[in-house]
């Protein structure tokens, strides 16, 4: 089997398509099944051609989501948050204040047809992007999201910085990534999350950092050129 870590990420996901990607930022907290209805309907008009590629960065309240592989044992405290079964691979994720959601929805049909690729394209985005702040992310292969070494907390422990979890519809993808900028790391606690016990959750300004999400949005955008390809902020 080919790790991930040997998949070209060269410019082969540019799109063939000359239309740079809108690069779409909201403010405040947006409920979590007002932004899946907005996914579902711009993923449709992306295939269609009427609507151009597109990333949208946002914050969600607190809650809770179930992706296909959930089991009901990871869901520690159900009463917490609400719960939103999705359709996105993975398991138990949460979303909140102070982390960055970028919603991903991109035309395979354009770039490549290449699931593994394309979320190992994702890995190396969020790599790119803490490294911004001199922070070394790493991929596991047999666990999802960004890892980062805390020798400090003691011997081969880690903590998760960053998630990510796709699905696909006709080769358009969407749901996408999430940075923990500085969310409430306690809430975690509700969740195995992604189904790991054994390491811990940490973000950006628990590492010391103090970056805001201005910051972080900046880096996101960058390392997504380095990728992707350009994009448009609308």
């Amino acid at each position: 089997m080919i790790k991930r870590d040997n998949i070209f990420l060269g410019t082969d996901w540019y799109s063939s398509n000359s239309l740079p990607v809108k690069w779409e930022i909201t403010d405040g907290l947006v409920p979590y099944p007002l932004a899946v209805e907005r996914m579902e309907v711009l993923v449709e008009l992306i295939h269609q051609g009427k609507e151009p590629e597109r990333v949208w960065l946002l914050e969600h309240p607190p809650l809770y989501t179930a992706g296909t592989s959930a089991t009901d044992k990871d869901l520690k405290d159900p009463g917490r948050f609400p719960v939103y079964a999705t359709g996105r691979g993975g398991q138990y994720t949460y979303h909140g204040p102070g982390q960055r959601v970028a919603y991903v929805m991109l035309d395979l049909n354009r770039r490549k047809r290449d699931v593994r690729a394309f979320v190992a394209a994702l890995e190396q985005w969020l790599i790119n992007t803490v490294g911004q702040f001199n922070i070394t992310g790493e991929r596991r292969e047999d666990r999802v999201g960004i890892w980062v070494p805390r020798p400090d907390k003691g011997t081969d422990v880690e903590d998760k910085i960053a998630a990510l979890g796709i699905r696909l519809r006709k080769w358009v993808t969407f749901h996408g990534i999430s940075l923990n900028v500085e969310p409430d790391l306690e809430h975690f606690s509700g969740i195995v999350a992604c189904g790991v016990e054994k390491h811990g959750q940490t973000s950006l300004v628990d590492m010391g950092l103090p970056v805001s999400m201005y910051d972080a949005d900046i880096a996101l955008q960058r390392t997504f050129e380095e990728i992707f390809g350009p994009v448009e902020v609308v």
